[in-house]
């Protein structure tokens, strides 16, 4: 964690709360680059007119609640000859743009009327739009960390510093490249990188929303969510939604970035789009596809996978997409009218390409249009023909039963000045190259849907690398309803969700809180598919929750935060509404069963102070202590009056064998007190 950062946007959080506009009514026209260091804030309301950079060297601060509302002219040169309306953080420059809880930044277009300022639940007015689309561009981040793209002459096979693409759906030759290494480089375009390579920082974003972006003038020329080009692993990413963008929600070329708690609802082609040699994770995630403004076909405002996969530009260049993908729901859009003989909805739940290695660990995918597992073989782009196997490289079968460890010898990593391959490829440090665990499948009723799961024993009790993962009978989150009538957009027939409760169900304990091995997701959550136990992180800040479609529950929403033990991550379940007089419980659960012991800390502010290798929520107001038996320990009590109107965060610190200082963490939450 940057703490400059992170104690930068909570200062600033403290300063600006409470500040709001009624409605969306642009009062700062930005129409030219950012080149010195510069602040956005509430109560100005900003709108982007044509493809604006923040320029190497300067730094663009985003303050909480702040709203960007743009410039709807998505056609140029005619209407607009700088571009569609757009934010891109070049190389060496930087984007903070950290939002809170309770003040999210939201990106949209100044005709969504609908978009209440500041994203504020004191003055929520709108409603979701589910037509509409494309109204803007996108935001995009360029880092310096290794890509692999062929399509530049100059680029090696090999990884090399030198070695650059250029973001599509961009206009301005040098301002939109990305890429880069270890080394000092002097790049064409007259950039000279820093040698940041895959450590690359290109700033901040927490607690944003992109809403009803995208633009597509053509095949790979495309603006999407939100675009991350050599993006390093120092960026800081969480928090961040991406709704109804015309494109893809999330697309990443190349570098080293990590994600957490993402949403992406209903865009137009993938929901979760890597190629280039992304080497990095992804956790705590939401994707609902979907369909918006775009309906001429599947892929263009029509969703398409929901995780696409690409390994490389050219399928046996190098680096090669290694990375690992944990604890996601994945919510599909099956064939509005028949779910298992139709064949238009969406497509696969993931499809892989030209060598991609992903590990998939604690997700939950329901609903696929297609097949949870689809061998495309390729994307066809810039020469690639064959995908896995190609000259000399790993087959697809072959790929998911060798260990993370082995790397291809195929344009390896050559060493200093470069990296070592052991030092490119960072994201998996167990398993195999390719595997599922403790994966949990609903509703994927296509004829075909596991066909390629079964042929890599996916489903079977243990087969090499892939263990622990079912086929639920029984839905397995809390609820969802779609509409009762099918929308047929031109050959696509799809009945869209109208609201979602990802919260798992945990009468079974085969979905529980405690039922994954400890350990297999990322961080130690030992829960199926985005969501814990009775948690929601999306309130309070989320579009899509704001807007009623997807739950909310302000009473008791997941901060995240937590440090794993012995069991994985303690789980923090709380239960009740905190009015006065109400039941209450707080369990805490994936404790060291050997001491079932710790403390609660409860505190009425954030503190998000870095103790014991973890992050203290809360701050310290209160200290109750923990007793139970069994790795579970439970306070039970009587909301008493008084507290109306305030909020309490909680976090149980416990003690643990293993742990660093015999001490782990749960996930955090805060409470608000009606």
């Amino acid at each position: 964690m940057n703490l400059t950062k992170s104690l930068h946007g909570t200062l600033i959080a403290l300063g600006t709360a409470g500040v709001a506009s009624a409605q969306i009514v642009p009062t700062v026209v930005v129409a030219s680059d950012i080149a010195v260091s510069t602040t956005w804030g509430p109560p100005n309301i900003y709108e982007l007119n044509g493809e604006i950079h923040v320029l190497d060297g300067a730094t663009l601060t985003i303050l909480p609640g702040t709203v960007i509302a743009s410039d709807t002219a998505v056609t140029f040169p005619t209407v607009n000859p700088n571009g569609v309306a757009s934010l891109s953080a070049d190389r060496g420059a930087m984007l903070i743009a950290n939002g809170t809880q309770t003040l999210p930044i939201v990106f949209t277009s100044k005709a969504d009327g609908n978009t209440p300022a500041g994203g504020l639940s004191t003055n929520l007015t709108g409603s979701y739009r589910q037509t509409a689309g494309s109204e803007w561009g996108g935001l995009t981040l360029h880092g310096e960390g290794y890509i692999c793209e062929n399509q530049v002459v100059a680029n090696t096979a090999a990884p090399s510093s030198s070695n650059y693409s250029s973001m599509e759906g961009l206009l301005r030759p040098g301002l939109r490249d990305y890429g880069g290494g270890p080394v000092v480089t002097a790049f064409a375009s007259g950039f000279t990188s820093d040698g940041e390579g895959d450590n690359d920082d290109s700033g901040s974003l927490s607690y944003v929303s992109i809403r009803y972006n995208g633009y597509v003038a053509g095949a790979s020329v495309e603006l999407n969510g939100l675009g991350l080009g050599g993006v390093g692993r120092n960026t800081e990413l969480h928090h961040i939604e991406s709704i109804n963008s015309i494109d893809d929600g999330f697309e990443i070329w190349g570098g080293t970035c990590n994600l957490s708690y993402i949403v992406v609802w209903s865009c137009g082609d993938d929901s979760f789009d890597v190629d280039q040699g992304w080497r990095g994770k992804a956790q705590h995630g939401l994707i609902v596809q979907g369909y918006n403004a775009g309906v001429s076909s599947q892929g263009s405002g029509i969703g398409d996978n929901s995780f696409e996969m690409d390994g490389a530009e050219l399928c046996h260049w190098q680096p090669v997409t290694t990375a690992v993908i944990s604890n996601f729901t994945v919510v599909g859009a099956p064939d509005g009218n028949n779910p298992v003989s139709g064949t238009n909805g969406g497509d696969h739940a993931t499809a892989w390409r030209d060598n991609a290695r992903v590990q998939f660990h604690n997700c939950l995918f329901m609903d696929t249009g297609d097949n949870v597992i689809n061998n495309d073989l390729t994307d066809g782009e810039n020469g690639n023909a064959v995908g896995y196997g190609c000259n000399g490289t790993l087959s697809w079968a072959n790929t998911w039963l060798t260990g993370f460890a082995t790397t291809s010898t195929v344009n390896p990593f050559g060493g200093a000045p470069e990296l070592t391959p052991a030092q490119a490829y960072t994201a998996q440090t167990s398993g195999n190259l390719i595997e599922f665990r403790d994966v949990l499948f609903y509703n994927n009723v296509r004829p075909n849907a596991y066909a390629e799961a079964n042929a890599r024993g996916v489903l079977s009790p243990f087969s090499g690398n892939n263990a622990n993962n079912l086929v639920a009978s029984t839905l397995p989150i809390a609820s969802i309803t779609r509409a009762a009538t099918a929308t047929t957009l031109g050959a696509i027939v799809m009945k869209p969700v109208l609201t979602l409760d990802p919260r798992p169900v945990t009468t079974d304990a085969r979905l529980s809180t405690e039922w994954a091995v400890a350990g297999s997701g990322l961080d130690g959550s030992r829960y199926r598919g985005g969501f814990g136990e009775g948690n929601l992180w999306t309130t309070g800040w989320s579009g899509m929750a704001k807007y009623g479609v997807l739950a909310g529950d302000i009473a008791n929403v997941d901060l995240g935060h937590c440090k794993a033990g012995i069991a994985g991550c303690p789980q923090q379940v709380t239960t009740g509404t905190w009015a006065a007089g109400a039941p209450m419980n707080i369990t805490i659960k994936n404790m060291d069963p050997l001491f079932s012991a710790g403390f609660l800390v409860a505190g009425f502010f954030e503190f998000n102070f870095p103790i014991f290798d973890g992050t203290l929520v809360p701050t310290p107001d209160i200290l109750i202590n923990l007793s139970g038996v069994g790795g579970e320990a439970q306070l039970n009590w009587i909301n008493p009056p008084g507290g109306s109107g305030t909020t309490l965060y909680t976090q149980a610190l416990v003690l643990d064998l293993i742990a660093t200082e015999n001490i782990s963490f749960s996930n955090a939450q805060s409470h608000l007190q009606p």
